[in-house]
C-alpha cells in the first residue's frame, strides 16, 4: 500500500546545482548478533539523546524558528567539512524556493544546540536538471553563530565523515531519523543490501514520513549512505533506500566544501 511522500511537505528554497518505543518487527534476523557489530538488528527505537546523535537533526522551514513543535519535515545531519558548517540530506529536502532552519538534537520542540539557518544548498546536476532518483543526496551550508567568526555547527556538535566508494553491506549501519508524527529521533542498525548498482536498502520498520534525508552512519562513524533515492526513499515505512555513493556525491561534497 503506497504511503505519504517521506518528504511530509515540500518546503521551496533557491537551488544551487552542480515519545514512546516504536513497535519493533522482532524477527529471527533482529534478535541475532553479527561478527561486525552487536544486535539487535532491524529494530526501530527512540534514539538515546546526546553524543553522536545529536549530529543528526531536524529540518524546518524558516518561518517555524519561533515554533518548532509539529513543523519539521525531512531529517540531515552534520559531516565534517574544513568549514565545519556543513550537513547532508537528501536531495528532494532542498528542492525548491524558501527559507530553512537546521535544529540539531532536536526533541520535543526543544532546540538544545540552537537553531541553524540554512545558507546555500548544493544539489547534483542529476537532480537539478530531471530530479534523477540516483542523484538524491545534497548539501547545506549553515550560517555561523554569531556571524562570520562564529562557531560552526560543527564546533557544536561534531561530525561525521561523508565517505563514497564503500562497498555495500560491508558493514551494518545505524539509521537515525525525525518521523513527521514524532517529535523525537528514531533510530535502527541493519546491514544494507544492494537494490541495484546505483541504489542501497535496509529493512528496519516504523521509518515514515520525515525521515527522509536520515544519515547511514556505519561503526567507524563514517555517513555511507542518505535515505532517499528510490521512491524518494521507499513507498513503504519497512523499506527504505538510499543512492550508492560514489563519483556524484564525491564530486558534490568538494564543491560543498569549497563554499567560501
Amino acid at each position: 500500500m503506497k504511503r505519504t511522500p517521506r518528504i511530509g511537505r515540500r518546503v521551496s528554497s533557491p537551488v544551487f546545482a552542480a515519545v514512546v518505543l516504536l513497535v519493533p518487527a522482532v524477527t529471527s534476523a533482529s534478535l541475532a548478533d553479527a561478527d561486525d557489530g552487536p544486535g539487535p538488528f532491524g529494530v526501530t527505537a527512540v534514539a538515546a539523546a546526546g553524543g553522536p546523535t545529536d549530529r543528526v537533526g531536524a529540518l524546518f522551514g524558516a518561518d517555524r524558528a519561533g515554533k518548532l513543535a509539529g513543523g519539521h519535515f525531512c531529517t540531515a545531519s552534520v559531516v565534517h567539512s574544513p568549514g565545519r558548517d556543513l550537513v547532508v540530506t537528501a536531495a528532494h529536502c532542498l528542492d525548491g524556493d524558501g527559507g530553512l532552519i537546521f535544529v540539531p538534537g532536536y526533541r520535543d520542540g526543544k532546540a538544545p544546540y540552537g537553531v541553524w539557518t540554512v545558507r546555500r544548498r548544493f544539489l547534483p546536476d542529476g537532480w537539478a536538471k530531471g530530479q534523477d532518483e540516483d542523484s538524491d543526496v545534497a548539501f547545506a551550508v549553515v550560517a555561523a553563530k554569531d556571524g562570520k567568526d562564529g562557531k560552526g555547527v560543527e564546533d557544536v556538535v561534531g561530525g561525521n565523515r561523508f565517505v563514497t566508494g564503500t562497498a555495500t553491506g560491508a558493514t551494518a549501519v545505524t539509521v537515525t531519523g525525525y518521523p513527521n508524527s514524532r517529535e523525537v529521533p528514531v533510530s535502527c542498525t541493519n546491514k544494507p543490501t544492494a537494490h541495484s548498482s546505483t541504489q542501497q536498502r535496509i529493512d528496519c520498520p516504523a521509518l515514515s514520513g520525515g525521515t527522509s534525508g536520515s544519515p547511514w552512519v556505519n561503526g567507524d562513524g563514517q555517513v555511507v549512505g542518505v535515505l532517499g533515492g528510490h521512491e524518494e526513499g521507499g513507498s513503504t515505512d519497512d523499506i527504505s533506500y538510499s543512492v550508492v555513493l560514489g563519483t556524484e556525491a564525491a564530486e558534490l561534497y568538494r564543491d560543498a566544501t569549497a563554499d567560501p
